[in-house]
């Protein structure tokens, strides 16, 4: 099973530079609104406990819609002075009695990758898909951690490797 306790994500010397000046966008969704409510404030506090200054959120209706919001983003703000630097996609997708559940995860999943394929910047993915309702909670906070918090961990670290990458290479 894996565990926080399994990690160095924590460790901020495992990749974390100073990411003061990011500009980091968060994409939510509005289904299991409590849930991703407590993953964004974890994210938010993550990224402002590390001085994060530029923190913007757009809110989609569901986890399907995630990937579209974030190519939309990313083409709006093609001629803006601070891009995004990375972006968190966040969202909870628990399983019904129905097919959906696959269908939901499976599209979000293979929308995320492909982002990360094109797009010349990092999207983190911070969505929970879960059984059940009690499985998130774990996920918030519980043995597994806070899945907010990792995503913005991941995200700065993201950053870093990118900024790392151009400075190596001319």
């Amino acid at each position: 099973m894996a565990q926080v306790s399994n990690s160095n994500l924590y460790v901020d010397d495992a990749g974390i530079l100073d990411a003061q000046d990011a500009c980091v966008v968060i994409v939510r969704t509005e289904w299991n609104a409590a849930i991703v409510d407590a993953l964004e404030s974890g994210c938010r506090k993550t990224l402002t406990d590390r001085k994060v200054s530029s923190i913007t959120t757009v809110t989609v209706p569901g986890a399907v819609e995630i990937p579209f919001a974030i190519k939309a983003y990313w083409e709006s703000a093609k001629y803006w002075n601070h891009r995004p630097c990375v972006f968190i996609a966040l969202g909870c997708v628990i399983q019904g009695g129905t097919p959906h559940f696959e269908y939901v995860c499976q599209s979000v999943t293979d929308g995320v990758t492909q982002l990360n394929l094109t797009l010349p910047v990092p999207v983190i993915f911070g969505v929970l898909t879960l059984h059940n309702e009690q499985q998130a909670w774990e996920r918030l906070g519980g043995p597994h951690g806070h899945k907010g918090e990792e995503a913005a961990i991941t995200a700065l670290k993201m950053v870093a490797l990118q900024r790392q990458m151009r400075t190596n290479h001319p």
